[in-house]
């Protein structure tokens, strides 16, 4: 089965070597396109600036974005892929929760440092797409924050329809957020799966539900307010 994958790097060393990784990790055919710009990357989307990529018939299936682009362009590119269902994953040279963040709240499925080796990088690309994504403990500080800021928005007060729903749908459960809390402290995955009596599997099931969980209860322009702050 043929795969159509998008590299968005201005670096065409970088481009190469992104591909090369994409290259490896699948046995399926790979069908590239490759863009240095924002500009290029929206002309093959077939999107203009402020709109919404959607979906068709021959939709990409796998987007690696680029983050270190001026002008916070690569978080805008992944705010207008906020609702294109291909896995986008964000790669950066920052390992930092700052850079990295934000690229969460705009939709990002997962994060490649491109200094990493490349088998590494094999590596790490294949457990995204399984749905095991990357989560250091300093990202997991900043998750538990998240949420609890975004439950906090909810008054008990506040009734309607889908008002209680949204607070649950959005909230982490018990489990999620104890996974969090044990990332946070800097514990593995299989330490957390002792600690909690399951399987490392089921550990990064939740970790999963997380990254979900913080695509609905944020905003592609949330995100991109908590890049350019980083910026400046």
């Amino acid at each position: 089965m043929s795969i159509r994958a998008l590299i968005v790097e201005d670096n065409a060393v970088a481009r190469s070597f992104l591909t090369r990784v994409v290259r490896e990790s699948f046995s399926d055919e790979i069908r590239f396109s490759e863009a240095s710009d924002l500009e290029s990357a929206r002309a093959l989307l077939g999107i203009g600036a402020g709109e919404r990529a959607r979906a068709d018939a021959d939709s990409f299936r796998l987007i690696l974005c680029d983050l270190e682009q001026p002008d916070s362009a690569g978080l805008e590119l992944l705010a207008q892929l906020s609702d294109y269902p291909a896995i986008k994953i964000a790669t950066t040279l920052h390992s930092d929760d700052e850079h990295l963040f934000p690229a969460l709240l705009c939709g990002a499925n997962g994060y490649l440092l491109k200094e990493d080796r490349f088998e590494v990088l094999v590596e790490e690309l294949q457990r995204i797409v399984r749905g095991q994504p990357p989560l250091s403990p300093a990202m997991a500080r900043r998750l538990l924050g998240h949420f609890r800021q975004h439950d906090s928005r909810f008054s008990p007060l506040e009734t309607g329809p889908g008002a209680l729903e949204g607070t649950l749908s959005d909230s982490l459960n018990a489990r999620e957020n104890e996974v969090l809390t044990y990332l946070s402290k800097g514990y593995t995955i299989k330490e957390i799966a002792r600690h909690m009596g399951i399987k490392w599997q089921a550990v990064n099931d939740h970790i999963r539900v997380v990254y979900r969980k913080i695509a609905l209860a944020s905003t592609p322009e949330e995100g991109l307010q908590v890049g350019r702050q980083t910026d400046t």
